[in-house]
């Protein structure tokens, strides 16, 4: 079930209703939600439930376990334990034929028999959000950092909840679970801003997203060679705004849908083609996942609280298994060693020359270059992430380089969603929050005039059919 369905505005009307029919009592406030939240994923396969809930059964009793303890060995077993158990059920669904094939690659010559024949395991849809969820509530448990003692049930349901389970963000518990006890509300100034940001990700899906991937990124990724290098570079542009407006707008639907049932889920973008460099670059693209990586891998290893060697090591491992993340192919590996280098470069220059003044003529100078050098990082290191292998990544790049102009397979719709992509990405957030401002003041029936024109101006505006969203296969 997609957020920019029919079925789901259904689905999202008939919880909605059942939700606040029900609101003032916990337990089955809490049960519309568990019930919305499993037929919501059992609208792709049921299966994977299963799964999740065997590995939140485990989490749960190491929990327990570890808050009863006083002993700091078998605390750190428990630990142990409940993460490996994750990060197992992650890495046997989903790198098990990566593994397997780099086996087979790198032990075949030598004479070593290693299995031939896939594994063909079915990648369960959002367990790699799952998984970075589930492993930080245990280690916030384990710190103290959450003092209540929950129920399974709600364990849970903190890691089902439908509108971030496929996709995310990856919402921590003091945004979700602590809220659990309390008497959810919800304003019409509150419920407008919801629907607002619905909107407002279905546009983006919609109108721009899914417009430049079926009108120019997919024809130029899938055979490079039959366009010019400008075609070929203005694609790999393209590509950028594609995954951008792609993913924000799932991130923006699953914000304004929590908002609907009284929940507060924290931003997951801030204009990230903005950035002067890549450390701000990563502050504001998939800022849970940046948060995680942070939090929960690069100062577990030392961060940078470490000789100035151990601190780079740190970062290229905190980055390239951050690349990892993304897909079962090196090439994702490759993409986040690629931004680990070049962040190290930074650092390294930064360590030498000191970190560059903020203001003055001197800095708009520099913040300008950087911005350029940051951007064009961006896009020509996404190759490697959009290509199906690195074989067609490298035609890709062969093709970019050769310098042949003409932009004649650049359609003027893809211009255009293109201009709109840009001028959108660099307008002020304020004037994004005047109008939604000014959607919520809006009487009930305007608003759902206006939410129905939209739509309506959305199916008209794109012809193209609807894709799923680029971070589900993630």
């Amino acid at each position: 079930m997609y957020f920019h369905s029919l079925q789901f505005v259904f689905f999202l009307t008939v919880t909605f209703a059942l939700y606040w029919s029900v609101h003032h009592h916990k337990w089955a406030r809490l049960g519309v939600l568990m019930v919305a939240s499993v037929i919501f994923y059992s609208m792709w396969t049921p299966w994977p439930l299963r799964l999740f809930i065997g590995a939140t059964a485990i989490n749960h009793l190491c929990i327990k376990g570890f808050r009863r303890s006083e002993s700091p060995g078998v605390r750190k077993a428990l630990l142990t334990v409940s993460i490996v158990s994750t990060l197992g059920v992650l890495v046997v669904f989903k790198y098990a034929d990566l593994f397997r094939e780099t086996a087979v690659a790198l032990l075949g010559p030598l004479g070593v028999h290693v299995r031939t024949e896939r594994f063909g395991l079915l990648l369960p849809v959002g367990l790699s959000f799952f998984t970075f969820q589930a492993i930080s509530y245990v280690v916030d448990s384990y710190r103290g950092e959450i003092q209540k003692e929950r129920t399974y049930f709600e364990h849970l349901l903190y890691l089902l909840f439908f509108p971030h389970l496929v996709a995310g963000p990856i919402v921590r518990a003091s945004h979700l679970i602590e809220r659990f006890d309390d008497t959810p509300s919800l304003t019409a100034q509150e419920g407008g801003q919801g629907l607002y940001r619905i909107a407002i990700g279905l546009a983006k899906k919609l109108v721009i997203a899914d417009v430049l991937g079926s009108g120019l990124v997919d024809p130029v990724f899938a055979s490079p060679e039959a366009y010019t290098s400008a075609e070929c570079f203005i694609a790999a542009v393209a590509y950028s705004f594609e995954l951008y407006f792609d993913f924000s707008a799932y991130s923006d639907i699953a914000i304004g849908t929590a908002a609907l049932f009284g929940f507060k889920f924290e931003e997951n973008f801030n204009r990230p083609y903005l950035a002067t460099n890549l450390f701000d670059f990563w502050s504001r693209w998939h800022i849970s996942l940046s948060h995680w990586l942070r939090d929960y891998l690069y100062r577990p290893l030392g961060g940078n609280r470490v000789s100035k060697p151990r601190a780079l090591l740190n970062l290229m491992i905190t980055m390239g298994l951050g690349g990892l993340w993304h897909g079962a192919d090196w090439r994702f590996a490759i993409w986040g060693l690629a931004h680990g280098a070049m962040e190290c470069i930074i650092r390294v220059w930064w360590w030498v020359t000191g970190k560059p003044p903020k203001e003055g003529p001197v800095a708009r100078v520099r913040a300008g270059f950087g911005w350029a050098a940051t951007f064009l990082v961006v896009v020509l290191t996404r190759i490697v992430f959009r290509a199906p292998n690195l074989g067609r990544a490298g035609e890709m790049y062969a093709r970019l380089f050769e310098g042949s102009m003409g932009l004649a397979n650049v359609s003027t719709l893809v211009w255009s969603v293109l201009a709109v992509a840009a001028v959108s990405h660099v307008t002020p957030l304020g004037l994004f929050h005047k109008a939604g401002d000014l959607f919520v003041k809006m009487p009930v029936p305007v608003r759902a005039v206006v939410l129905v024109l939209v739509g309506l101006g959305v199916r008209h505006l794109t012809s193209v059919e609807t894709r799923p969203y680029v971070y589900f296969q993630f």
